[in-house]
Formats: structure tokens, sequence, C-alpha cells
């Protein structure tokens, strides 16, 4: 019976193959983190993408006795001859051209005032500025028609100590419009004001001090250092109150549920009418999905606008 051969001197055995018993171990370190992952992706497939596709199913459709029957594009084809919906979309186009810009204009002035440091107590008015985002939009709604109210309200019982007569804010399509534009401001002009805050902070002194040794002055310093410096922040600002305009519902509905006279009816007032009031889901959805189409192409012209230097 033969010995095996010694392997050479300086040579050593090849290394034994690892047991099989590690490869389990090895498919379930990969397999967790799926396992971690899975409850979001169900959520986020049963609240989100459920509905989606559903409203989508629904658009298709149109309620006709109670019963549910497939029409194909009809609702789409609907809305280029409903005037209501073009009413809708020409009020929601006002408050987005008007009101907007005004106010990211006062929000773009207000981060400059609370970045400056001549102003004491900055994070008090801060505080403040920021406090009305935090209040419930029905809430601040309740507030403001009770304040605009033409025969008990305060700012009309204001007016009249200065001898002014009571205006109709809340009664009234043009004042109707201003009512809710000043609403809006209100609310929101801080939030975008502290998004433009915190853009500014980062924005290195050692520009103003270049502009200020060049002659430029305060208006000189804004132009070629505070703007340029903001055009990120005021990007994301545009696109996130051009979204927020577009669903805009809470707002028109407390205070003057779409009118006087449609004066107030935006798209989200609309789509709600139809789904909640007549009951016509089909033609809600597509409402909904025309709104989503109009978002996403706004969206994308104003990254090409704006975005091409950011």
């Amino acid at each position: 019976m033969t010995q095996a051969a010694a392997p050479p001197a300086g040579r050593s055995l090849p290394a034994a193959p690892a047991p099989a018993a590690g490869r389990p171990r090895r498919r379930r370190g990969r397999v967790a983190p799926y396992l971690f992952v899975l409850p979001a992706v169900l959520l986020f497939a049963v609240f989100k993408l459920y509905p989606i596709g559903w409203s989508f199913l629904l658009s298709l459709h149109r309620t006709v006795g109670g019963t549910e029957t497939f029409v194909g594009a009809d609702n789409y084809v609907r809305l280029a001859d409903d005037p209501l919906f073009w009413t809708a979309l020409r009020n929601t186009g006002v408050i987005l051209a008007v009101q907007v810009p005004l106010m990211l204009a006062l929000a773009t002035a207000l981060a400059v005032a609370l970045d400056s440091t001549l102003l004491r107590g900055r994070p008090v008015f801060r505080l403040g500025f920021f406090l009305p985002m935090v209040t419930g939009l029905v809430a601040y709604g309740i507030v403001f028609s009770v304040l605009l109210n033409k025969d008990y309200g305060l700012v009309n019982w204001l007016l009249g100590l200065l001898g002014a007569d009571p205006v109709p804010w809340l009664t009234d399509p043009l004042w109707a419009r201003i009512s809710l534009g000043l609403a809006l401001t209100w609310h929101y002009t801080g939030y975008n004001a502290v998004i433009l805050l915190a853009r500014l902070q980062t924005v290195p002194r050692e520009l103003y001090d270049a502009a200020a040794v060049d002659g430029a002055g305060a208006l000189g310093a804004f132009r070629h250092v505070t703007l340029p410096g903001l055009r990120p922040a005021l990007l994301l600002t545009t696109v996130l109150s051009t979204i927020g305009t577009l669903q805009l519902f809470d707002e028109p509905f407390v205070l003057t549920g779409g009118g006087p006279d449609n004066a107030t009816l935006t798209i989200g007032v609309y789509l709600y009418q139809n789904a909640f009031k007549y009951f016509d889901f089909g033609y809600a959805s597509a409402v909904a999905y025309a709104l989503t189409v109009l978002v996403g192409l706004l969206g994308l012209i104003q990254f090409r606008l704006l975005g091409e230097k950011t």
C-alpha cells in the first residue's frame, strides 16, 4: 500500500471548499434589505399606485343611472367643450400669473430683510412670518371669511371708522378674487421666505465684499450677487407655488365656494364638485388627469427657463 506523496517544500495544499451552510446565510443577507423595504413598497402600491391606476380607469367610464359605463376617451373630449372647465382653468391661470409672482417678490424681499444684520431679534421675526404656514388651511380660511364679511367683518368695521363704505369682499367677483389672493399671500409668503432665506445664508459674504470693492451699491449687489445666488431656491419655490396653485382647493372652497358667479372657481373646486356633488367620478378623474398633464408641462417649462444656470 503506497503512501500519498507529500507536497513540495514551500507549497501548501489548496484550501478546502467552504461549507455549504454558508450559502444560505449569504442568501439571507441579500434578501434582508428587500424585506425591510417591502412594507414601504406595499403601502406605496396600495395607497398611491392603485388609486392612480383606478382613477385612470374611472376616467374612461361615465356614471349612467348609478352604473359605470365604458365610454373610452369621451370624458377627455368633453373637457374641450365644457365652459365651466375653461372658466376654472382661466381663474386658476389668473391666480398663477398675478398672485404667485407677487408672493415670491414679497418672499424675496422678506428673506433679504430677515438676513440683514441690522435687524434685531431676527429669530422672532422669522418665526412670526412662518407661523401662518402652520395654521390649518380650513381654519385660516374660516378666519378670513369672518374678517372679510361684508356686514360684521373686522376689516369693514375698521374701514367704517375711517369713513369708507363697506367693501363686498366675498360677494363681488373682483373683490372675491382679491380676497383670495390676500389670503394666499398671507399664508404662503413666510414659507417661501424661509426657503429663500436658507439659500441666501449659503451665499459667500466675500462676494458682497468684492461687489463693494468694485463700487456696486445695495441695488447692484442685490442684482449681481443675491439674485444669482437665490436662483436654485427661486426655481424650487416657483415650481412648488405653481403646483400648489394648480391644485388650489381649500381656500376658494371655504371662502367663497367657487363663487360669486364662478369668479373663484378653480380646477380643484370644479373637480370636487363633479366627484362629490354630481357623483360623476369618471369626468372628475378626467379633470384630474388633465390637471396632471398641465402640472407636468408647466414644471418642464419652468425647469427649462429657470434651471439652465442652476
